[in-house]
């Protein structure tokens, strides 16, 4: 009887392990999709960012020029009315 018992708890506790291991086997695939998706989404912020920088100075000559109108408009918003 006590022999039986033994290798119940024996063979329970290879299940539990290979059960165990399983779970860690899949978590860890989920986490290299992830890694891969993440580094994919690295990429594509990168290449926008180089693809955007030349607007910085573009965007700095059209504020100006905004200003510049916005001004208009308030002169010609203050002028009398004929």
């Amino acid at each position: 009887m006590r022999t039986v018992l033994i290798v119940a708890t024996l063979a329970e506790v290879a299940l539990l392990v290979v059960v165990l291991a399983t779970y860690l086997i899949v978590i860890a695939a989920t986490l290299r999709r992830v890694s891969a998706t993440l580094g994919l989404v690295t990429f594509g912020v990168r290449a926008i960012e180089q693809q955007t920088e030349q607007l910085g100075p573009v965007l700095t000559d059209i504020n100006v020029a905004l200003e510049q109108v916005a001004g208009a408009l308030d002169e010609a918003a203050k002028a009398p009315a004929r």
